[in-house]
């Protein structure tokens, strides 16, 4: 199990982009956390899963949705401490 957390930076934010994530999370399964807007203008997506599915999810962030215009995806390496019971969009 690896853990991520996201800053994704552009036109991320009244968008869709958050329910794309939460989308993304069903399609792919097994992964844990939230995705929540920032008051910057940034979108947070914090995951844990195995390494495949996090890959899988994270190439998505990279693109977003449609209406989206991702111009930057920062990655930082957690630790995975599974206190998250299911994927969520969050405040």
């Amino acid at each position: 199990m690896i853990a991520r957390r996201y800053f994704i930076s552009g036109d991320v934010q009244g968008v869709g982009f958050r329910y794309f994530v939460l989308r993304e999370v069903q399609r792919i399964g097994d992964i844990k956390g939230f995705v929540r807007n920032l008051p910057d203008g940034r979108v947070e997506a914090y995951a844990e899963g195995d390494s495949e599915n996090i890959q899988k999810l994270e190439k998505s962030l990279h693109k977003g949705p449609g209406m989206a215009e991702v111009t930057n995806v920062r990655i930082d390496e957690e630790i995975p401490d599974g206190r998250y019971p299911d994927f969520r969009i969050t405040i």
